[in-house]
Formats: structure tokens, sequence, C-alpha cells
């Protein structure tokens, strides 16, 4: 075998040379027991909206959850839920700001001076920017941490499977066969960090007929079933394209929509404890 040249800093083989771990210390006042990463193929496929229904499910049943936004370029954990006020901090690290019904939240427009404020920076630096999310954050006794990842499966998600101990992941998809596709790329790269998935959720799966109750595939056949049984993932999720839905989190009102498309996930997640 000839020698290996890779940089494993960037390098996601598991070869025999890798011996030094790259997970990242979260700051000595956090109280983190289980991290989730919701993942996408590619981007406008709800992945932010299954993060924050996630999130809002869990802390219904009683468990501390929190969100960690590492979209660093399209932030949009905050207007899910509401959130206007900027985070704060002292010299033992960064408040995260708290959700109406208390999940932690951070993301990067819970810094920057305006909402519209773009995040035009080079790679390494949204990577350093989500592990600072981890290391200078403090997260106060979470049960569970969903991080809404960015999409695909580029320098950010590595830095955060490489730097975040994981501990399973949720692939967000929608019922096109050609996003079905890409999602083979979330769930293999998963795989190659040795990061079990959970399950796979299709958004926008279908319209209920508000007149006669006839669900309406819109964008087609969904493939979740087949997509699921090709890689071997037991869990799947459909959530219907609802208008109250959408209206929820335009407003900023996620925690007050009342949904069981995700139930069955949430209780899969819920024996991860």
């Amino acid at each position: 075998m000839s020698e290996c040249t890779h940089d494993c800093g960037s390098c996601n083989q598991n070869c025999s040379d890798r011996e030094q771990s790259f997970i990242e210390k979260p700051n000595e006042l956090s109280d983190i027991k289980k991290v989730i990463g919701v993942v996408s193929g590619k981007g406008g496929v709800g992945k932010t909206l299954v993060t924050s229904m996630l999130a809002v499910n869990m802390q219904r049943k009683g468990y501390r959850t929190a969100v960690l936004d590492a979209d660093i370029t399209g932030p949009s954990i905050p207007k899910a839920f509401g959130v206007k006020q900027k985070a704060m901090g002292d010299n033992t690290g960064i408040i995260p700001v708290k959700s109406k019904t208390g999940i932690e939240l951070m993301s990067i427009n819970l810094l920057l001076p305006s909402d519209t404020d773009p995040v035009v920076w080079r790679g390494p630096v949204i990577a350093s920017a989500v592990k600072q999310f981890w290391t200078d954050v403090i997260w106060d006794d979470v049960d569970f941490m969903f991080v809404d990842m960015p999409p695909g499966t580029g320098d950010v998600p590595l830095t955060v499977f490489q730097s975040l101990p994981v501990d399973a992941i949720i692939v967000v998809t929608s019922p096109q066969e050609l996003v079905s596709m890409i999602v083979g790329k979330a769930v293999k790269m998963a795989e190659m960090m040795n990061i079990p998935v959970l399950g796979i959720v299709e958004n926008m799966s279908y319209f209920t007929c508000p007149d006669c109750g006839t669900k309406h595939r819109i964008f087609g056949d969904s493939h979740i079933k087949e997509t699921a049984d090709k890689y071997g993932i037991k869990n799947i999720a459909e959530i219907p394209m609802d208008v109250k839905l959408a209206a929820a989190c335009d407003k900023g009102l996620i925690e007050l929509y009342d949904n069981n498309s995700l139930d069955e996930m949430s209780e899969i997640i819920e024996k991860m404890l």
C-alpha cells in the first residue's frame, strides 16, 4: 500500500494511521448528553423546519433541548422561533438565547447587528465559528442538542462530524427522485464517519385537500421507502404540506404548531438516553 499523504485534519478516511481525535471539548460549564445532526444532501428541503419541530417535540416531552445552528451562511433558526434578542456573554463563555418554551438556541444571527447582514466568509472561518458554538457557548444541562447542518457534504458538515461528538443523524429529503438520489451522498458520508442514521424525514410529502380529504402527491410519488430500504434505514417519517406550518415558521411560532408527523421519530430519539 502506498504511503498516505492525506492531511488528517481534512480527510474523512478511517485509515490505520489516524490516531488523533479531533473532537473538541465543550465549554467546561456545559452539560450535553446527546447530539443529533439534521442533514440534507441539498438545500431547500426543510432541514431547519425538521430541526425545529424535533426540538419542540422533545421539549414537550419534558426534556431539555437545544439547537446549534451550524448553517452559518443561511441561518434561519432564530426566525422560526421568533427570537430577536442577541446572545450575550462574559469571560466564562457565550450564553445561548432561550426560546419562549426554554429551548436553548445559538445561531450566527444572534451575534450579527442585523438579521439581514450577509456572512461573507471563507470555509475555514465558517468551520471555526461552528466549533466555537460548541466550545465557547455555555449549554446548560441539555438532554438533546440538535445541530442544524448546512446542506451538502462539504467542509462545514465534515468539520461538525469530526469536531462534535455527534451520536446520530437524521436525513431530510423531499419527494423528487433527484433529491432522493442526493440523500445517498449524505447517508454515505455518515457511514464514512461511523455515525448511525436514525431515520429519513420526507418534507412536503403530500397535500391533503381540505374539502375532500384526499392526499395529493404534488411533487410526484414518494421515494422515501425505497431509499430507506436501499441504505438499510428502518425509520421514516412524512411531513405534509401545511399552510399553518409555513405560517408558524414565518411568524416565529413554531413552538405553537401541533402536528404528529414526527412523533415516532421523537420516540426513537427518546430511547437514546
